[in-house]
């Protein structure tokens, strides 16, 4: 068995707390204090797809660890079916991000597993971040036990970004990167590709690639020659 990762090197560098844009008001603040055990409220984020809940549940779990505190980050996704025996091997962790609570939302007995871990995790001083595409009333709960504990969290909503959040992430990603990307290349990417967020990341991955093996910077013309497209 290899060397285990240490610490917040397992989470993605570009996820962290200090690299989300446009938070809502108070958001970074509460999650930076859930991070820290600071007597922080329990937090619950709701957004639809691709408004940034798994880079703040990671950036958590990050911040956490850079502390010195045990940090999982859970998909709930994959624990459906099985989320009591998920859930009980996180015993013993001091912050846990549970992403997409709604993925087991009408599954009973995963619902069961949730309420009773929410009380075990009250009672032992567990920190815990909850997400999900929309408030506790409106994910398709069937256990009013569970919409409850849930509804009692700190609540954040988490919006789509416009196209100046878009750009502000892009140069963000650019800069960590170490790349330069000219305004006149962002907004030939803003106007000319895919508007999603997470395909636009994944696209400056991509030209950080590509950039790297031809020696050039990212302009308008290796744009146009990269991508293949006109205009």
């Amino acid at each position: 068995m290899g060397p285990q990762l240490p610490l917040a090197l397992r989470y993605p560098p570009d996820q962290r707390l200090e690299s989300f844009i446009a938070p809502p008001d108070g958001a970074l603040a509460a999650l930076s204090r859930l991070a820290a055990g600071t007597g922080a409220d329990w937090v619950y984020l709701a957004g639809a797809s691709r408004t940034g809940k798994t880079h703040l549940a990671l950036a958590v779990c990050a911040a956490a660890e850079q502390q010195g505190r045990r940090a999982a980050y859970l998909p709930a996704i994959a624990a459906a079916g099985r989320m009591r025996e998920a859930l009980d091997a996180l015993e013993g962790h001091d912050v846990v991000a549970l992403d997409g609570v709604d993925a087991i939302a009408g599954a009973r007995e995963d619902e069961v597993a949730l309420f009773d871990f929410h009380n075990r995790a009250r009672g032992s001083g567990l920190n815990v971040l909850y997400t999900a595409r929309s408030i506790p009333d409106d994910i398709g709960l069937v256990l009013p036990d569970l919409r409850s504990r849930l509804q009692q969290c700190l609540r954040f909503t988490l919006h789509p970004l416009d196209d100046a959040g878009r750009r502000d992430v892009l140069r963000d990603r650019a800069q960590r990167r170490g790349l330069i990307l000219e305004e006149a290349a962002l907004d030939w990417l803003l106007t000319r590709t895919d508007r999603d967020l997470g395909a636009l990341v994944a696209l400056l991955d991509r030209l950080d690639r590509a950039s790297l093996a031809a020696q050039r910077r990212i302009t308008v013309p290796f744009l146009r020659q990269t991508l293949g497209a006109a205009g």
